[in-house]
């Protein structure tokens, strides 16, 4: 039997940087969370948003990722100003503690217009994290790995947002959680 080109410990975290295995875990947290949540979302507009239907969904997704992408690069150029990775490091743990608090004002918002100015506060806040998260990870990667390393983690965040989707599509339709 021809043997695997990476290894299947690989998959599982178990020969990887220590601090890699550690990002790539947090953000399988992160992005599963985000996955899970993204279908529900929309129900949440549309039922608790006055005159929330899809376009406000629509508007405040664009709103999100068009302040992410402007602010993405200046962000990046500010934290590559200061050398080290000091910096880059607390960024990104103010930064991911910020964008895992930030979505309980869903629970306060009642109009398009304050959804609009959450999504515009959490796009900055990401526009932060995600240069940070990325510098960090990078510096950490194994040598000769990087492209396999790279590879594990966007499946492993992939796949998980896939799963972690297709229960927040699951839960409000087929059981008992409803709004």
């Amino acid at each position: 039997m021809k043997k695997c080109a990476i290894p299947t410990r690989h998959y599982f975290l178990f020969d990887m940087n220590r601090v890699i295995r550690f990002m790539t875990i947090s953000d399988l947290i992160w992005v599963s969370g985000t996955g899970l949540l993204g279908p529900i979302f929309a129900i949440f507009i549309v039922d608790f948003i006055d005159g929330g239907d899809a376009i406000v969904a629509g508007v405040a997704a664009s709103i999100y990722l068009f302040t992410k992408s402007v602010l993405q690069i200046p962000a990046a150029s500010f934290i590559d100003k200061i050398r080290g990775e000091n910096d880059d490091f607390w960024v990104m743990v103010i930064g991911s503690t910020i964008g895992a608090v930030l979505p309980l004002a869903y629970l306060i918002i009642n109009t398009p217009m304050e959804l609009y100015i959450v999504q515009f506060i959490f796009g900055a806040v990401i526009a932060f994290t995600f240069p940070s998260f990325m510098a960090v990870f990078t510096r950490h990667i194994d040598k000769h790995k990087e492209g396999r390393e790279w590879g594990v983690y966007f499946m492993l965040t992939d796949f998980s947002a896939a799963m972690a989707a297709s229960m927040g599509v699951l839960l409000p339709t087929h059981s008992v959680f409803r709004f």
